[in-house]
């Protein structure tokens, strides 16, 4: 049977642009997982690899141009946010090979022998090392931060394994274009192109997750696929770490005296934030917490008049834009659900934006109202009105892991007055990120960044964004009684190579 292909498809028309590749066989994805194996020794050399980093997004910035257009034709995203997403992603690159220079991720701890200790302590020496092969699957509505050269393959590279990257099928051709740039990249320091591998298809995908060679995977997608995926990768003979972003609902918690204070900035930020991107942010604030009563009233006044004034859009795909109608209908036919800007289609390839209301002592209790509790990929959000703070505790100990969780407070509760600190407490449980009077969309590339939550929200407790996210793809080794000319040089006692590391109890810089 022949390989089936894969089209390039603009979704501003739901036509095929061009045919890009072929769907990759068992055969194709173990030889390039081979390839990727091979290339391990390459990216040996911390020096090398920063390098590499480097390259990678000079390359990048380099071919912005062409790169930019055909990310639009595949996303329909817009230049301008496609250019400042590649700008982010050269930036995390760099950011990645000061990481390597720097070495602190090896996490070097070193003990000498100490008789007196109780059990005595023998002549141990610690860091981390690279676990091999990784395998990335790229997200749709981030073309250029969570795919090919994105957060997964920079951090993964940087720990010294290379990958094998399951394109996304909203834009293969651009992962086509941008697998070329870092391989092009990876000869002028002498690193074989193997280095990152690039498959298409979704058979290639579960292929890929099962291949005994691959030591990790790492996926941003949705809950279905990434379960499956998170699944088979437990279910191996030898299981592997599956670092799964899945699904969020993003909870926003407003006060009623933040809202008497200000509700009509409120109601406008919110609207800005749940549009943004035509709702494709996996940060979108799916669940507004808001008062009844007359702040609250001004806040959905609010909301109401900027969501009116949102422009349709267009989604990633149509299979996208399809799903979100007929959920955004399920949940508005819900008894009760008001929904004052009513969402769904647009002309025939595009989506309007709009959001739903319920009384949140509905989302109280298990029930039919537990679909608004769900994510809707997509320019929605449901606004949970309660009346007390037993109804608002209530809906918070019934919510599932989140990426993020917002409250907006008064000056006066922001200065530690009211509930909340209270509510800071009972957020921080749901979500790996907590946000206090801001919004959760925009997720800064930085060394305290954390982008991760608990399940359904990833399926770890690492973060795919920020610094720390190369301790994903590493795992420490301890060396005990090893003689000084045997050990790797990064614990030898002469520290030659200036590693940050802890030497004998002392953390030394």
């Amino acid at each position: 049977m022949a390989a089936a292909p894969v089209w390039s498809v603009d979704p501003r028309t739901g036509k095929q642009r061009e045919q890009v590749a072929v769907e990759a066989t068992a055969q194709e994805v173990d030889v390039t997982v081979r390839a990727a194996h091979e290339a391990r020794a390459s990216l040996a050399d911390r020096a090398v690899r920063s390098a590499f980093l480097r390259t990678a997004a000079d390359q990048l910035e380099a071919a912005k141009d062409g790169l930019v257009e055909t990310a639009d034709a595949e996303t329909a995203l817009g230049p301008v946010r496609l250019t400042g997403e590649l700008a982010r992603t050269c930036y995390q690159l760099r950011a990645f090979a000061g990481i390597v220079d720097e070495g602190a991720f090896l996490d070097v701890i070193i003990n000498h022998p100490d008789a007196t200790a109780t059990p005595p302590i023998p002549d141990l020496r610690r860091y981390k090392v690279p676990l091999g092969v990784v395998a990335v699957y790229s997200a749709s509505n981030f073309p250029f931060a969570f795919s090919v050269a994105g957060g997964d393959t920079a951090s993964a590279l940087a720990a010294g394994c290379p990958v094998v990257v399951k394109a996304h099928p909203d834009h293969p051709a651009l992962s086509e274009l941008v697998a070329k740039v870092l391989r092009r990249a990876a000869a002028v320091h002498g690193i074989p192109a193997g280095v990152v591998g690039l498959v298409h298809g979704f058979e290639a995908g579960v292929e890929l997750v099962e291949h005994p060679l691959v030591a990790a995977a790492g996926f941003t997608g949705s809950v279905r696929g990434g379960r499956a995926l998170f699944d088979a990768a437990a279910a191996r003979p030898a299981p592997i770490p599956f670092h799964g972003e899945l699904g969020s609902l993003n909870p926003v918690v407003i006060t009623e005296a933040a809202a008497a204070e200000r509700a009509e900035a409120i109601g406008a930020g919110l609207a800005g934030s749940m549009t943004l991107g035509v709702g494709q942010f996996c940060v979108k604030p799916g669940l507004v917490l808001a008062p009844a009563g007359a702040a609250g009233d001004r806040l959905v006044k609010s909301l109401t008049d900027a969501v009116s004034d949102t422009e349709a859009g267009v989604l990633l795909d149509h299979r996208m834009r399809d799903n979100f109608i007929a959920g955004v209908a399920e949940r508005a036919e819900l008894a009760e659900v008001e929904t004052p800007v009513t969402p769904g289609a647009g002309s025939q390839h595009t989506v309007s934006a709009g959001f739903l209301t319920v009384a949140a002592e509905k989302l109280a209790a298990e029930g039919a109202y537990d679909l608004l509790l769900e994510e809707c990929f997509g320019p929605v959000t449901v606004v949970a009105r309660y009346e007390d703070e037993g109804e608002l505790r209530g809906v918070l100990s019934r919510l599932p892991g989140n990426l993020t969780a917002t409250v907006h407070l008064s000056s006066e509760e922001a200065d530690g007055e009211g509930r909340g600190a209270e509510i800071l407490a009972e957020l921080t449980p749901l979500a790996g990120r907590v946000l206090v009077n801001g919004w959760p969309t925009g997720v800064a590339v930085a060394a305290a960044q954390h982008h991760g939550g608990p399940y359904p929200a990833t399926t770890s407790t690492s973060t795919s964004v920020g610094g720390t996210a190369v301790e994903r793809w590493m795992r420490p080794v301890v060396y005990q009684g090893v003689p000084e000319a045997l050990l790797p040089v990064e614990l030898r006692d002469e520290n030659s190579l200036g590693l940050p590391r802890r030497f004998d109890g002392r953390l030394e810089r």
